[in-house]
């Protein structure tokens, strides 16, 4: 299995909290970026040969902003240039705000057959004061625009002035629609550079105590409403995992074609330059726009199998990782073992951290990345 990473890079509006690869003020750079990122896929592909496209996820930015013709047009390269596999899970990221039955049509015509529509939360003032561009009302007319397809919705926790009432409403009205079947649930988190790291530096958002604590209602709000935890921010119906986000963190391999996208292949690990100018640039000249290239060692390589495991409820499987590295689990990992004992579920076949410790799993991953 392989999973392909289409990063675009374009929005309306940059919200309070984001750092990620996105540019509100370059839309007229699109059509120069979207070219050269055909032209990444054709060159790329000769590292795919051979290998089946099960995954494709269009990530942002704000991929629904965008002209619909771009990512029609992505996806005919990926079709002529890959294999991908007839049952391939399709995923377009949405903002409620930017999407229309004209846009649908063409996103029809494509093959995509999955949508993570970002609401965030329930409550309109909120999303003004994160300057999100849509309100609760975009978003039901979102979901009931996109109802037939395979939906996901992002909801965030700690976002300013929200309470556990406010992401509990939220919660309720994501999962109110039948269409929906998984749920990402994110912790906010203040990053360096943004307006929101501001408010974080004044105190003006909740502790980590308060998060938690949210956290852990809302994780029994989804296990009432059918949905099951399955990583530690992502909930489901049974079924309907992120089929993309799962060869993540079972190390499977991925290509990420786009500014600042990431890719593991033949263990290795490259991505691309942020800046479009630069990677418009470099596929002009016939190369890459890489600016990150690494070598995964062996210790390296079990360190991430073991983290990436531990954050899902399936843990890690001794069979599976004896047959990936021709070790055993239990000695490789002796001593971050002893060290957690108390926190892991061990069995005679499988490892994972207790459920009620899933939430606070980075404390006790750093013992397994640094063994």
């Amino acid at each position: 299995m392989a999973g392909l990473y289409i990063h675009v890079p374009f929005c309306k509006s940059k919200c309070t909290y984001c750092d990620f690869c996105s540019y509100p003020s370059e839309i007229q750079k699109a059509e120069l970026y979207f070219a050269c990122l055909y032209k990444e896929l054709k060159h790329r592909a000769q590292q795919l040969k051979g290998k089946v496209i099960k995954t494709i996820y269009f990530g942002g930015g704000t991929p629904s902003f965008v002209e619909p013709k771009y990512i029609y047009g992505a996806l005919k390269q990926i079709y002529t240039c890959f294999n991908v596999s007839k049952e391939a899970e399709i995923t377009l990221e949405v903002n409620p705000g930017t999407i229309d039955e004209s846009k649908l049509k063409v996103y029809k015509n494509a093959g995509i057959n999955r949508f993570s529509i970002g609401l965030q939360s329930a409550n309109s003032e909120t999303l003004r004061i994160v300057n999100r561009i849509h309100n609760v009302e975009d978003f039901k007319n979102a979901v009931t625009l996109l109802k037939g397809f395979n939906l996901s919705i992002d909801v965030m926790i700690g976002l300013p002035g929200e309470t556990q009432e406010d992401v509990i409403n939220s919660l309720e009205l994501a999962t109110s629609f039948s269409s929906v079947k998984h749920i990402s649930l994110y912790a906010l988190k203040a990053e360096e550079g943004t307006p929101m790291f501001t408010k974080y530096l004044n105190g003006e958002l909740l502790s980590d105590d308060e998060v938690a604590s949210i956290y852990e209602a809302s994780c029994k709000y989804l296990s009432q409403k059918g949905f099951n935890r399955y990583e530690v921010s992502n909930f489901c119906k049974e079924g309907f995992h992120s089929r993309h986000n799962l060869n993540y963190w079972k190390r499977g391999e991925y290509l990420g074609v786009g500014v600042g996208a990431s890719s593991f292949l033949d263990g290795k690990r490259f991505t691309n330059t942020e800046s479009i100018d630069e990677y418009t640039k470099c596929l002009l000249s016939n190369k890459f726009a890489e600016v990150f290239i690494e070598e995964v060692n062996l210790e390296d390589a079990k360190g991430e199998y073991a983290m990436l495991a531990l954050r899902t409820s399936f843990g890690i499987n001794f069979n599976e990782y004896k047959k990936e590295f021709e070790s055993d689990f239990l000695v490789d990992f002796s001593e971050p073992i002893k060290k957690n004992r108390a926190y892991l579920d061990i069995s005679e076949s499988t490892i994972k951290i207790k459920d009620e410790y899933l939430y606070v799993q980075n404390s006790i991953l750093v013992d397994f990345i640094n063994f």
